[in-house]
């Protein structure tokens, strides 16, 4: 997956620019406010998804504008395809010249992984954001594991209504039966994709977060599952009771998480925010690698606000020695940029390209 050339006209604060990209690194730096994050965010719009900033189609649109406009020259699958997006009250998306019926049919097409500060809470953040985090990327190479999802959320929602009654009517036992059933055939699928996808990821972690942090620290993620797989169905009754006073089901993968340990001790409690940081962006581009493995080409690296709170040889080791796909780096600090060996390099000044 590469990038070629990205045009843009009216996309938030940018007015018109043109772009045409080296096929490894570019950087792309400016002072707060300039729109950097913007240029990111126009090319991870071409995935199909929403914004990673969770920005509203509208305000794509720059100020006093009826309209914006993103064109995107990209190579997928050694194909060369030209993609437009249309931003008004909504997206609109042309592939190769052909109107989409929506944006995200482009997911598939267009790929990438994106980094971004919040993505801090990967480590920092409650279980949810880490749970998000694997169906995301599972999602991305397993599509049915989407449908496996979806099915689970159902159950589970569905003996949560009928759970509050538990205490007064046993009779709906009958009715629990049928969605517990469903939640532990599905729940185990759950678990074993997750528990795949993260030995995949534990695959490539130890060696990038070893780079960024010289070898002197060492990473590893776990699955902590709320119970085990094989007995899900029987304990989901006996937590019947519990249950149906509380209203939620409380067994399963939806319960999850991943624990996170730097030298064999928790992240989220001891480390620091230059290792916080570190270890977030190890795990965005470990995914990168996983990607690579399953559908043989690399998606493109997208890297938000990177540098922040990474001494000089993080920050190194970023610019130079990640490798093996086209990487995107906005920054702040014109210092970072005289340690690029290669690469393009392009400066973002009140919406404008210099």
């Amino acid at each position: 997956m590469q990038v070629d050339k990205l045009r843009l006209k009216d996309f938030r604060n940018i007015k018109t620019a043109d772009f045409e990209f080296d096929g490894k690194m570019n950087v792309i730096c400016g002072e707060n406010a300039q729109g950097k994050t913007n240029v990111i965010e126009s090319i991870w719009l071409f995935c199909g998804a929403k914004s990673f900033r969770g920005s509203k189609d509208s305000s794509f649109v720059r100020f006093g504008a009826e309209k914006g406009e993103s064109h995107l020259d990209f190579i997928s699958g050694g194909t060369l395809h030209n993609a437009k997006m249309i931003f008004d009250d909504r997206r609109t998306a042309v592939l190769d010249e052909k109107n989409l019926k929506n944006p995200g049919e482009l997911a598939g097409i267009f790929n990438a992984v994106v980094f971004s500060p919040a993505d801090l809470s990967l480590v920092t953040g409650g279980p949810e954001k880490r749970r998000r985090f694997l169906d995301l990327f599972i999602g991305q190479i397993y599509p049915n594991y989407i449908d496996v999802l979806r099915g689970y959320a159902r159950a589970v929602m569905q003996r949560n209504k009928i759970i509050k009654d538990y205490k007064y009517d046993p009779s709906v036992s009958i009715m629990l039966d049928v969605f517990e059933n469903e939640i532990s055939e599905k729940g185990k699928k759950i678990i074993e994709y997750r528990k795949k996808f993260l030995g995949m990821l534990n695959g490539y972690i130890p060696g990038i977060f070893s780079g960024l942090s010289g070898g002197k620290e060492e990473i590893k993620a776990v699955y902590v599952a709320n119970c085990d797989a094989i007995l899900l169905g029987d304990e989901l009754k006996k937590a019947r009771k519990e249950d149906s006073f509380s209203g939620v089901t409380s067994k399963g993968p939806h319960r999850d998480d991943i624990d996170l340990l730097i030298n064999g001790i928790s992240a989220r409690q001891y480390a620091s925010q230059g290792q916080k940081r570190s270890i977030a962006i190890t795990l965005k581009l470990a995914c990168l690698n996983v990607i690579f493995e399953v559908s043989g080409e690399y998606p493109v690296c997208l890297l938000d606000d990177v540098m922040s709170e990474l001494d000089e040889h993080r920050q190194n080791y970023i610019l130079n020695h990640v490798s093996g796909w086209q990487t995107f780096i906005t920054c702040c600090d014109p210092s970072s940029v005289t340690r690029l060996l290669s690469g393009g390099v392009f400066r973002i000044k009140d919406g404008g390209v210099f």
